[in-house]
């Protein structure tokens, strides 16, 4: 009975937690609004080639600056390599809104750089000199490709570490290059890794809001924020949602299809000889100006430039509203953390308990919304939890009781919600990855011992799981404080995070006052990376 019970619980966190995307669905399928007729009429379709453009750009640049620094690590051996492939991850913890403000202050018309270049040259207006405009399309694409460029290096330096040596060294027995080498034998072996690299950068950008909002870049994601504020139809921004779950999962078909062709019989089993290019003189030196100057361009300009604001600006920007926004992103990332946690370990623990193929499906369908772009899930969360909220205001009127207003949509529970449905699969994955290093024989055991479930979770499983525990807890966290697209559609009248004050003084062209803020949000991303370089490490 008590495990019936943990099936049962275990099914109703799934059902809740894709309510958000039954309902869009739902929603979506409705008969069309004027406005979204208006809109498919004169507008969107510009926003659609916008988004394609900007998704085809990024991967572009992502996969130029990620490939080659991800085989330059693998492959070859340079000064300062143990620093350098773990500094050239360091840009992942820098959300490309805070780069693309940062680059934009730095390089617009009264930016510092225009302004030494016309003091120099004597140039008095905008009309005497060129200077490619950073709000653009491809400034955006830029901007993003710098911060996303990661996503490719992680993977595609992990599929060339693992591939075997004895294939490099046949292929230079045959007169191969390095380059020849690199393009006939070390590409085609990681092109699906690569593959699921550039589909994690596609989906990243599609989801990014704040960068093309602030470079007035109309796409599908704008769309979205506008039609629901602007023009207040749920309707009409749930059917330009349904477009981007569209694209998204198209995105995530491809990226299954080229895992299922992978077919790698030959891996690196850690004791072969090490078949590393040793390179020198001209060479090593154009490898090692091109990925410091992915790790400066990405992370250390954009940082030491907010640092030097934080430090300039300190007295104007340490108050009490730095101070409670802080509280309140602290708050609402703790919160969802646990509770994400909790949601976790029951769902892991039930698979567990049952061992059979169904009880996996509640694991997946609690992780289908980290696939969901934030303002997508925004408003896959607004349109049950207003139905709620009406039905509920409905009833007490019913009872001749005061009416409650606001309860779910007026409050931090939205919010929450939210969070848990986009990010409660980092913590799914953790326990899952956890609990499945745990030998069955030790739950054989504790069970012929007379112990229970909740007894059994206690005393063995905890104390084995607990740092996957504390890294999905962790990962949680770190994103909730980051993420600004559904904080800025979700969050109760008057609140604020972190994320949504950094966004608010550089909307309002005061990146000076952010800058405090933004650096607090770039050090917390940083703690994850310290432990993805150290399982990295670990691993290889």
């Amino acid at each position: 009975m008590k495990r019936y019970g943990w099936t049962v619980s275990s099914w109703v966190i799934a059902l809740v937690l894709t309510l958000p995307v039954l309902a869009l669905v739902i929603e979506a399928l409705l008969p069309a609004e004027d406005i979204f007729r208006h809109l498919w009429a004169s507008v969107l379709p510009a926003y659609i080639g916008n988004t394609f453009w900007l998704v085809l750009l990024v991967m572009g640049l992502s996969l130029l600056a990620g490939l080659p620094a991800a085989w330059l690590m693998a492959m070859c051996e340079l000064p300062g390599k143990r620093l350098l492939q773990w500094a050239l991850i360091l840009p992942l913890a820098m959300p490309s809104y805070i780069v693309a403000f940062v680059y934009t202050d730095l390089l617009d018309y009264s930016g510092p750089v225009q302004l030494a270049l016309r003091q120099w040259f004597g140039w008095e207006s905008a009309s005497d000199y060129f200077f490619p405009p950073i709000r653009t399309l491809g400034g955006a694409a830029l901007v993003m490709g710098l911060v996303l460029y990661p996503y490719v290096y992680l993977l595609g330096r992990t599929a060339f570490l693992e591939q075997s040596t004895s294939l490099i060294q046949s292929s230079r027995l045959l007169g191969c290059s390095p380059w020849q080498s690199f393009r006939r034998v070390s590409l085609p072996l990681a092109r699906p890794a690569i593959a699921v690299g550039l589909s994690l950068v596609a989906m990243e950008t599609l989801a990014e809001f704040g960068t093309v909002n602030f470079f007035a870049v109309n796409t599908l994601t704008t769309a979205v924020y506008d039609t629901w504020l602007g023009y207040g139809s749920l309707q009409a921004a749930a059917k330009i949602s349904a477009i981007m779950l569209l694209v998204v999962m198209l995105l995530l078909s491809m990226e299954r299809m080229s895992r299922k062709r992978q077919q790698v019989f030959q891996k690196n089993m850690g004791h072969e000889q090490d078949a590393g290019y040793r390179l020198s003189g001209l060479r090593k030196w154009a490898a090692l100006t091109f990925c410091w100057s992915l790790v400066g361009l990405g992370f250390l300009l954009p940082f030491v430039i907010l640092c030097y604001h934080a430090v300039r600006y300190f007295d104007q920007a340490w108050n009490s509203r730095f101070f409670e926004y802080s509280v309140n992103s602290l708050l609402l990332s703790v919160v969802v953390a646990v509770l994400a946690l909790a949601m976790a370990l029951l769902l892991g623990m039930t698979h567990r308990l049952k061992g059979k193929r169904y009880t996996a499906l509640p694991m997946r369908l609690a992780s289908m919304g980290y696939a969901l772009p934030g303002t997508v899930l925004a408003i896959g969360v607004l349109v049950p939890l207003t139905m709620m909220d009406f039905a509920i205001n409905d009833l007490a009127l019913w009872l001749n009781l005061p009416e409650p207003g606001l309860l779910l949509t007026g409050t931090m529970t939205a919010i929450a919600f939210g969070y848990l449905v986009r990010f409660g699969a980092m913590a799914v994955g953790a326990v899952e990855s956890s609990l499945n290093k745990v030998s069955p024989s030790l739950d054989m055991v504790t069970q012929t011992m007379g112990y229970g479930p909740a007894a059994m979770i206690r005393r063995v499983h905890l104390p084995l799981i607990r740092k996957g525990m504390l890294a999905g807890a962790l990962l949680v966290f770190i994103e909730c404080m980051k993420e600004l697209p559904a904080a800025l559609l979700l969050r109760p009248f008057n609140f604020q995070t972190l994320a949504t004050y950094v966004y608010q003084f550089v909307s309002d062209e005061q990146l000076e006052l952010g800058a405090l803020p933004a650096v607090v949000i770039v050090l917390v991303g940083l703690i994850p990376l310290i432990f993805l370089n150290r399982s990295l490490e670990q691993h290889h």
